[in-house]
């Protein structure tokens, strides 16, 4: 198991989580934050200073944005698991169907 970031982060990317998370493995991507799954060590320490509340234990998502646990895993699908956002910076490649939302604040 491990935490997911939902819809509310798209198009926020407030980063906090990033500083606050022990083992690096919160990823920027163009329009939103992911969680490596397999990075992750379950601390718990990004969920509560999400200014958002788009952040959840895994089987905690809200029904509406369950799809975004797979956004989570899919992300990396490409990038694999370098083993720490810092050295990999931002990463230019959300799956296409979070790139296909209107955007979600205007």
């Amino acid at each position: 198991m491990t935490y997911v970031i939902a819809e509310p982060c798209v198009d926020v990317l407030d980063k906090t989580c990033i500083d606050e998370c022990p083992v690096d493995c919160i990823y920027e991507g163009d329009r939103m934050l992911y969680i490596h799954p397999d990075e992750c060590v379950d601390c718990g320490a990004c969920e509560p200073v999400c200014p958002v509340e788009a952040i959840y234990y895994e089987d905690d998502v809200p029904d509406e944005w369950v799809a975004y646990a797979k956004a989570n895993i899919d992300f990396f699908g490409e990038l694999g698991s370098p083993g720490g956002a810092a050295k990999v910076g931002k990463a230019a490649h959300d799956p296409q169907w979070i790139n296909d939302l209107r955007p979600a604040r205007e």
